[in-house]
C-alpha cells in the first residue's frame, strides 16, 4: 500500500531546493507519494529567525549549503531575484513581497493535480540556478517542464484566491503541529525528518516497514 509523506517545503529555502533530488528519487525506491505543501519562509513566518541573536546562524547557512549543493552536483547560486524581498545587510524583510506568494500559490495549484515535487523540482531549480528567473520565459519554461501551462495555473488562482490562501494557512498550521518549523521537513506516520540530510533516515525507515520496491 502507497503510503503518504508530508513535505512543508519554502521556495526561498535553499535546503528545500537540495531536498527535491533526493524526494524525487525516494518517490521512485519506495511505495511513497510526496504530498507536497509550500509554506512561507520563516523570515516570513517568524521575523525574529533574522534578529541579531541569530545572524551566526544564517552565515553558516549561507556557507553550508554552497558545500552541500556541489557534494550533491546541484546548481548553487543565491536566487536573482530573492524570492523574498529582504535587505541582506540588515535583514530588514520588506511589507511588499511580490514573489513569495506567487511561487506558493503555483506550487499548491501543482500539488492539486498530484505534481507538486515535480513543480517544485523544476522551479527550484531555475530558482537557484543563477538566472534572472523572473525575466523573459524562465518560469514559464521551468512549469512547462514540470507538465504544466503557467497561464491556467495562474488562471486557477485567480479564479478562487482565497482558497489558495487557506491551503497556504493550513499547512503553516498542520506544521506548526508536527514538531518542527524549519524547511524542508518531512512528516511520516506522525514523525517529523527535518533537513535534506535526513532523507537518507527517512529512507531507512520507509526499508523497515517494507516500502522498498
Amino acid at each position: 500500500m502507497t503510503v503518504t509523506i508530508d513535505l512543508y517545503y519554502s521556495f526561498r529555502s535553499p535546503y528545500s531546493y537540495l531536498a527535491t533530488k533526493g524526494a524525487t528519487q525516494l518517490e521512485k525506491d519506495y511505495d511513497a507519494k510526496i504530498h507536497f505543501r509550500p509554506v512561507l519562509p520563516l523570515a516570513l513566518r517568524d521575523p525574529s529567525f533574522f534578529n541579531p541573536n541569530n545572524l551566526k546562524r544564517v552565515k553558516y547557512i549561507m556557507l553550508d549549503w554552497h558545500r552541500r549543493a556541489e557534494m550533491l552536483g546541484m546548481k548553487h547560486a543565491w536566487p536573482k531575484p530573492d524570492p523574498i524581498v529582504q535587505d541582506l545587510e540588515t535583514y530588514t524583510i520588506a511589507e511588499e513581497q511580490p514573489y513569495i506568494y506567487d511561487l506558493s500559490y503555483l506550487g499548491i495549484a501543482a500539488e492539486k493535480e498530484g505534481k507538486g515535487l515535480a513543480f517544485a523540482k523544476e522551479v527550484s531549480a531555475l530558482i537557484f540556478s543563477g538566472t534572472k528567473w523572473d525575466e523573459g520565459n524562465h518560469l514559464e519554461e521551468a512549469v512547462r517542464r514540470a507538465g504544466f501551462d503557467l497561464e491556467m495555473l495562474r488562471a486557477d488562482i485567480s479564479s478562487s484566491p482565497d482558497e489558495y490562501q487557506k491551503i497556504l494557512e493550513q499547512n503553516q498550521a498542520d506544521q506548526a503541529n508536527c514538531g518542527h518549523d524549519g524547511v524542508p521537513t518531512f512528516v511520516y506516520n506522525g514523525d517529523p525528518y527535518f533537513g535534506q540530510d535526513r532523507i537518507e533516515t527517512l529512507c531507512w525507515q520507509l526499508g523497515r516497514d517494507g516500502l522498498k520496491k
